[in-house]
């Protein structure tokens, strides 16, 4: 699944590091390509970098998932049983949802970021390659920006991760319990559920992703990437205004339409497959506790 959409996600980390506006007279005359959209992106990688251009970063990418995943609905789940358990009085279930996914994204993100790092970094390389393989990138961050170089835009990441996930789960326990008796015949109310609150949630959040792959480039290879010409923000405050003073409100939402066409599929996928596993693990407690001793 992974290998498939990994075009998509170089697409759109693509469309997301350009640092102008497409109605900016200039953008056509500058070194770095104007990419117009997800198609004219595809194609000018695939002339001007080869098949293999949409795979950059693919490595890493496959790592961060299996991890993030890993990590992410050990936590939610870890959280929400504290939540039921813990408390004096149980939270409502929306902000326990709110909690937990909240809880879990943050936990994912921190623990997975320096692999989202890389796979920004490689995908954002053109013709030039700034890292020759997965093991000189690692040397080369350590070597010349430290151990924090690994860490970079981890604050936005968080900033993002937090509200996305709560919303997101909070979104798919609401609609779910409202869908499931519709008995859909596409994975049921679980992957519908996931899908839409994937959508909602990511809309909600993308400028701060948006900003996440800005800083992620940042730092003494910045002007060696496709773009060589990203500005220096400082913090992610100031990247929002920068790229709604000179993108406008449209720059704060480039590559939205592939990052969802990406997301909700996967999501609804996830959130299915997860669901089935935890209803057949449960059936095996249940059947372990009726086995007569």
């Amino acid at each position: 699944m992974r290998f498939i959409v990994a075009p998509l996600d170089v697409v759109k980390i693509r469309l997301q590091l350009q640092p102008y506006s497409l109605s900016d007279p200039l953008a056509p005359l500058r070194e770095a390509p104007a990419y117009r959209g997800t198609v004219h992106t595809i194609k000018h990688i695939l002339k001007h970098e080869g098949v293999t251009g949409l795979w950059k970063g693919n490595v890493p990418a496959e790592l961060l998932y299996v991890c993030y995943s890993a990590v992410q609905f050990t936590a939610y789940r870890s959280t929400t049983v504290f939540l039921q358990t813990a408390l004096p009085t149980r939270l409502p279930d929306s902000a326990e949802t709110f909690v937990a996914g909240a809880v879990s994204g943050a936990a994912a993100t921190g623990a997975t970021y320096p692999l989202d790092l890389l796979r920004t970094r490689f995908a954002a390389q053109g013709r030039h390659r700034v890292y020759s393989s997965l093991r000189s990138a690692l040397w080369d961050i350590h070597r010349d920006e430290g151990f924090r170089g690994f860490f970079r835009g981890l604050a936005p990441a968080l900033g993002q991760i937090v509200p996305f996930m709560g919303i997101f789960f909070a979104s798919y326990e609401g609609l779910r319990l409202q869908l499931d008796p519709l008995h859909l015949p596409w994975g049921g109310g679980d992957a519908t559920a996931g899908m839409v609150a994937s959508v909602i949630a990511k809309t909600a959040i993308f400028p701060l992703d948006l900003v996440r792959k800005r800083i992620q480039v940042q730092g003494p290879t910045r002007g060696k990437y496709v773009y060589n010409d990203i500005p220096v923000y400082t913090s992610a405050g100031r990247a929002l205004r920068v790229i709604f003073q000179t993108e406008g409100l449209r720059g704060l939402y480039k590559g939205l339409p592939i990052s969802l066409v990406k997301a909700a599929p996967a999501s609804a996928i996830t959130l299915w497959t997860y669901e089935q596993s935890l209803k057949l693990l449960m059936s095996f407690d249940k059947d372990e506790k009726e086995a007569p001793i």
